[in-house]
């Protein structure tokens, strides 16, 4: 089974911290904070509503300086916060939009590729990869367990995304199109669906 990790719509959402709970609970392995616009106060308000057993399956997005005061689990590296904050010892992750910037990095416990698919939540955000390209890189070992899909993932296209190498998918819009209470259990149930060897 592959990797699955969410990530966060940029503004804050009316009960986020219990979607994130669900998703955590429910088969989700790690949910990225990406608040690009938010300060601190406000992501500490976040984090102080979600359990704090669950902070370690956490990733920071913006605000990195409170990883270690609330044990979260991951530091995702961005234009923001380009170096994880002194003396972290959780997961680094960081995005990429080109093979080169995955063959390049050496460092990152894993990647964000993107965008594979014709993005769901930005528009005119297309795919930049071909089967065969990815295909091919697979081959080349740039892809695997290290590499996650970002960009229009779907529950019905990650048998692709195995097909593809991919060691893991990021999804983003599927997750927040519906997230009362049983939308966002279809759509967990769809993943789990589709999420098999």
């Amino acid at each position: 089974m592959m990797r699955l990790y969410v990530i966060t719509e940029s503004s804050f959402a009316e009960q986020e911290a219990d979607i994130i709970r669900t998703l955590l609970l429910e088969g989700i392995d790690r949910v990225h904070l990406r608040k690009p616009h938010s300060d601190e106060e406000s992501m500490r308000r976040l984090l102080d509503a979600i359990p704090g057993e669950l902070h370690p399956r956490l990733t920071l997005q913006d605000h990195p300086g409170l990883a270690a005061e609330y044990g979260v689990g991951g530091i995702h590296l961005n234009s923001r916060n380009p170096q994880p904050p002194a003396g972290f010892g959780g997961l680094v992750s960081r995005s990429c939009h080109s093979l080169d910037e995955v063959a390049a990095d050496r460092t990152s416990d894993y990647l964000f590729l993107s965008p594979i698919f014709d993005s769901i939540s930005k528009e005119g955000y297309r795919s930049a990869f071909t089967p065969s390209v990815l295909r091919d890189a697979a081959a080349r070992g740039l892809l695997g367990r290290r590499v996650a899909a970002l960009g229009g993932v779907r529950p019905e296209l990650l048998p692709a995304l195995r097909d593809y190498g991919f060691g893991g998918a990021a999804l983003l819009g599927c997750i927040w199109r519906d997230t009362t209470p049983a939308g966002l259990q279809a759509t967990l149930k769809r993943i789990h669906e589709y999420n098999i060897d």
